[in-house]
């Protein structure tokens, strides 16, 4: 067994006890490079989805929801500067990186970007859409942030103890995010005069949450699991997701969008699968 062999060897060990990995000398390149790309998609989208609401500090339709959108605003900022600190201990030049990238970047409205990307940044893609309307900002409330926190969920029990920890106050103020999408959603929903509008958002932004979780079962979320920082595959993510916002989908008066992956999609004849 070769040096690097006994080092993974020991790692692995280490966290089937249980044990948190607490400094960067405790890891192997691979943990090392994939725990980096898990807390990059978390910071470039807490800041890419900060600079989404900021338009709507000034257009939200009262002076307390202006105070509100700015303090959710603030908190996205913060969650982002958290995790890239933890990033910055790990080598990583955050401040060459916040130059590099445009995380105000969107595409055009009736762009649909699966699950590709739209830029070189890190960010979940949902965040390369625009928020055209008030509905739009009240579905990303109810809709990314609890997806947010499903998949944020696995990390409360991950192996990587710094972002354990900062994880457990970053997920009590998304919680606030989600009630606060959820007040309105119901109020939309429930006004005949933004019924409609509501619904065709739903459907509009449904594709694109149910993108973000992932393939089933890729090689990636395997090695993630295999170091500790999953613990559930993409479509366990995605379910549970699913079971949890149809219940204020419900409680909005709304309909349950219909979905149909992309990889469960049989090609007409004579076009390749996917």
């Amino acid at each position: 067994m070769t040096a690097e062999q006994e080092r993974e060897s020991r790692l692995l060990e280490r966290i089937q006890r249980g044990e948190l990995v607490e400094e960067a000398d405790q890891m192997t390149p691979e943990y090392r490079d994939n725990l980096i790309h898990l807390m990059l998609m978390e910071a470039d989208s807490e800041i890419a989805g900060a600079f989404g609401y900021v338009p709507w500090i000034m257009k939200a339709p009262t002076p307390a929801e202006m105070l509100a959108v700015a303090s959710i605003t603030r908190d996205e900022v913060r969650h982002g500067r958290v995790v890239y600190k933890l990033l910055e201990n790990l080598g990583v030049d955050v401040g060459d990186r916040v130059k590099q990238f445009d995380f105000t970047l969107r595409v055009e409205e009736k762009d649909f970007l699966g699950q590709g990307r739209a830029g070189q940044d890190e960010r979940v893609n949902i965040f390369y859409y625009p928020i055209d309307r008030w509905s739009d900002f009240v579905l990303f409330n109810v809709l990314m942030d609890r997806g947010a926190g499903h998949q944020l969920e696995d990390v409360l029990q991950c192996s990587y103890g710094p972002w354990k920890r900062v994880m457990q106050g970053i997920m009590k103020e998304e919680s606030m995010h989600i009630a606060h999408g959820d007040t309105w959603l119901r109020r939309l929903g429930r006004d005949p005069a933004t019924h409609d509008e509501l619904q065709e958002g739903l459907e509009r932004w449904w594709p694109r949450i149910m993108n973000v979780f992932g393939r089933p079962k890729t090689r990636r979320n395997a090695t993630y699991q295999k170091w500790g920082l999953k613990i559930r595959d993409n479509d366990a993510v995605r379910q549970a997701f699913v079971d949890d916002v149809s219940q204020v989908i419900a409680e909005a008066h709304l309909t349950m969008p219909t979905w149909t992956p992309d990889w469960n999609v049989v090609p007409e004849e004579g076009q390749a699968a996917g």
